[in-house]
């Protein structure tokens, strides 16, 4: 075993090898095989500037879950993730090196997929987030904190679209002007979330903010929903951020850089698959939630457009990794493809929410 790992894992009570384990973008993730198996994860400073407030958030909104798990009969070493404590009874260890590591008890008998094979994978996928949503509905949002400020504030967002634009650092505005239309032309859908929450008009919640299929562990027997994972960014918000980005990502026909554009379109069966279960674990959902549903799927689409026709704007420095100069710019006219086609369709996901919310 590595001399750091061990001197790591120690303070854990483990004295195992871990090896890496999945494909996440963020965190180092490795796993310990034992009696159970647990997951170890180097937390990305970069990202997250303060680790200790991410993980005051996650123990908070897990120990809360797993006595609601409890509570209403379930299996809350499966249903919630859970974190090992230090021999210090604290929830993550400080390296020497400065770098800040946690332990969670292995998910067992269940996975996680980078891509919709079936639309009943979002159904299930839906089901948990909406579990996860309405579990959570009486937690104090307003004590989390935010481990990246202004995330989903789209009209934050929108500021640094035309701030981008303004500066235009890589000299590139010219070659994406209708683009560049495209976003101005929406400013005023910026507002709408964030107006309503200001107003009570819809109620502040815990979200996670990054709901993607890859960030809900599907049972590899019955394919149902068994638990959220990846909670660094939970914070308090809307709902409808959950929902809209879920659908961002799990309503698009193709990948988020295709270059045919023609390959790419929003899949109202994936929409009502993803919906159906969403609202089904969701008694608490308001009736103005409900009529932001379909909106939201769109505001969260142009708000990931803005974001990579900003990075494009500025010389590609917050989306790094790109294969070709205008990768970026790819990205943004998936985003904007999509957002015209929610947009043309509104009226039709209006109805679909209505019928399966019976309301």
């Amino acid at each position: 075993m590595e001399k750091k790992f061990a001197d790591i894992l120690q303070h854990f009570d483990i004295a195992l090898d871990p090896s890496v384990y999945g494909n996440g973008h963020i965190n180092d993730t490795y796993i310990v095989h034992a009696q159970p198996d647990y997951i170890l994860q180097r937390i990305n400073k970069k990202v997250f500037t303060d680790p200790p407030a991410v993980m005051e958030n996650i123990k908070g909104v897990t120990e809360f879950l797993r006595k609601k798990i409890e509570a209403e009969g379930g299996d809350p070493d499966r249903e919630t993730l859970n974190l090992i404590p230090t021999v210090d009874g604290a929830s993550y260890y400080r390296h020497t090196d400065g770098e800040y590591y946690r332990v969670y008890k292995f998910v067992e008998g269940a996975k996680s997929y980078d891509i919709v094979e079936d639309p009943s994978q979002l159904y299930h996928a839906a089901k948990a987030f909406g579990r996860f949503q309405n579990m959570l509905a009486d937690y104090p949002a307003e004590k989390l904190h935010e481990t990246i400020v202004d995330f989903h504030n789209t009209r934050v967002r929108y500021e640094q679209f035309k701030d981008a634009l303004n500066r235009d650092a890589s000299g590139r505005a010219d070659t994406c002007r209708p683009e560049i239309d495209f976003v101005l032309a929406r400013e005023k859908d910026a507002g709408v979330i964030v107006d309503a929450l200001a107003d009570g008009s819809i109620p502040l919640r815990v979200t996670h903010n990054d709901t993607k299929l890859n960030n809900v562990l599907l049972d590899e027997k019955t394919g149902e929903g068994v638990c959220v994972i990846d909670l660094d960014t939970v914070m308090p918000g809307s709902l409808l951020y959950d929902y809209g980005d879920a659908l961002r990502f799990g309503g698009s026909s193709g990948a988020e850089d295709e270059r045919d554009l023609d390959k790419i379109w929003f899949d109202t069966e994936k929409f009502t698959a993803f919906t159906k279960g969403f609202i089904e674990e969701l008694p608490s959902i308001t009736d103005r939630e409900l009529r932001l549903l379909p909106f939201s799927v769109k505001l969260m689409t142009l708000e990931c457009g803005s974001r990579f026709l900003a990075d494009y704007l500025n010389g590609d420095v917050y989306f790094i990794k790109t294969h070709y100069p205008e990768h970026n710019l790819v990205r943004a006219r998936t985003q904007f493809k999509l957002v015209k086609e929610i947009e043309d369709k509104m009226d039709e996901l209006n109805a679909i929410v209505s019928e399966i919310a019976g309301r």
